[in-house]
């Protein structure tokens, strides 16, 4: 049996930054999971680290727009009738938090996170060999239509308010961008806050070998076997039982199978966003310099090692229900309205689970009723982005540090205030 301070389990990049901040502050620390780091919703994202995120995506508010999404019409979401009726109390609350003037509050919550992100990164990504692997561009959103493009208008605001510098490109400005792309554009917003990860689920990895070489024990284990053990909380995992009187829960959506049978006494209303991915093999001369977000279209566009990876918006549904292609067929059919690209690289496409909550803020801090429990899960659209920076934050509340910033807006409490 092994002992150590503190258990992290979850080895995606949530999990894994929390697990090297905890080892930064002098903790011995074990990071367990079942599959290698880096291998879920990690390895599968749009590839944005977005330190100029602001909006939440949120829950269409007008009318025509939830028709055709009711009809699924649109390529930005999918959904599995049968799971509706389950996921409804949660779509309401969703649909409460996309209000413009709540859209807005969530964006300010967000910034001290937003703000650091970047740094957090580059402050692992340097020591773990792995700089390479991003590429300091910001990112670009597109819009068809000038009536779409006006309609950014509260998300500048915001940024203005906030100091978050982009720029409002015309048809021309795009092509000088991205020459790439295909004409038909209305314009577009270049966000200059941003990295280009070509590898994601490659930085996990690099930065869970560097949790390895300084000290932390990286473990093959299932978070199911969680147990209080006399003063202690004990997991399983192939090497034997480790014990900590520190745990903490960074499974994304996978979170709720380890905290439902603990019985947490606080409401944790977690659902999935699901989402796709396939790659295109590029052309010659027309690659990307940066990721191209067509909210329109339903996707986003990055460069990586795969090849040009296609990210589809979400599919409402069980996490464990089938994979769908409705998505699929009109993101590629999209994609190649876009961008001159080869063939899909891969027959099947990747399908991930993005954890989220209603107002698309993680949770970060100590569980209620559960003593030496702490959460760290929940970063909906903004795991990749938010890893480091939540561990940062979660290390200061587990070793009673101040916090770097206030960590109300993300207590594991704040349903229960609803």
């Amino acid at each position: 049996m092994a002992r150590t301070d503190a258990i992290v389990l979850g080895a995606g990049i949530v999990g894994t930054s929390a697990a090297l901040h905890l080892r930064a502050r002098g903790l011995s620390v074990a990071l367990i999971d079942r599959q290698a780091p880096g291998e879920g919703t990690s390895f599968g994202n749009a590839g944005v680290i977005e330190g100029s995120a602001l909006l939440p995506v949120s829950f269409p508010r007008n009318l025509g727009t939830l028709v055709a999404h009711a009809l699924k019409l649109s390529a930005q979401s999918n959904y599995n009738l049968a799971a509706l009726p389950a996921l409804a109390p949660w779509l309401l609350a969703y649909f409460r938090a996309s209000a413009p003037a709540m859209q807005a509050s969530i964006g300010r919550d967000l910034r001290p996170l937003m703000a650091l992100s970047r740094a957090e990164h580059h402050a692992l990504a340097g020591p773990a060999g792995a700089m390479g692997l991003l590429t300091p561009t910001g990112w670009v959103k597109v819009y068809d239509r000038q009536a779409d493009l006006d309609a950014t208008a509260l998300e500048r605001r915001l940024a203005d308010e906030l100091g978050v510098a982009y720029t409002v490109l015309d048809p021309a400005g795009v092509k000088a961008l991205e020459p790439a792309l295909n004409p038909g554009l209305a314009g577009g917003v270049h966000w200059h806050d941003c990295d280009n990860v070509s590898d994601p689920g490659g930085l996990v990895k690099a930065y869970a070998a560097l949790f390895e070489s300084r000290g932390g024990l990286l473990l093959t284990g299932d978070a199911r076997s969680l147990r209080r053990s006399g003063e202690a909380w004990r997991v399983e995992t192939a090497e034997g039982p480790v014990d900590a009187k520190v745990v903490v829960v960074a499974l994304g959506p996978w979170s709720l199978d380890v905290l439902k049978p603990l019985r947490l006494p606080a409401p944790v209303p977690l659902a999935v966003k699901r989402g796709y991915h396939v790659h295109f093999a590029p052309l010659p001369g027309k690659g990307l310099s940066r990721a191209v977000v067509d909210r329109a279209g339903g996707f986003s566009l990055q460069w990586t090692k795969g090849g040009i990876r296609a990210t589809t918006g979400i599919e409402f549904a069980r996490r464990e229900d089938p994979p769908t292609d409705i998505q699929v067929r009109r993101v590629i059919a999209h994609v190649r309205k876009r961008l001159p690209v080869g063939d899909v690289v891969a027959t099947a496409p990747w399908l991930g689970c993005r954890p989220a909550f209603p107002d698309s803020k993680p949770m970060i801090g100590a569980a209620p009723g559960l003593p030496g429990v702490f959460l760290d899960f929940g970063h909906s659209h903004w795991g990749l982005t938010l890893g480091p920076v939540s561990g940062r934050l979660l290390a200061d509340l587990v070793t009673g540090a101040t916090p770097f910033t206030d960590p109300a807006p993300f207590a594991p409490t704040r349903f229960s205030r609803a």
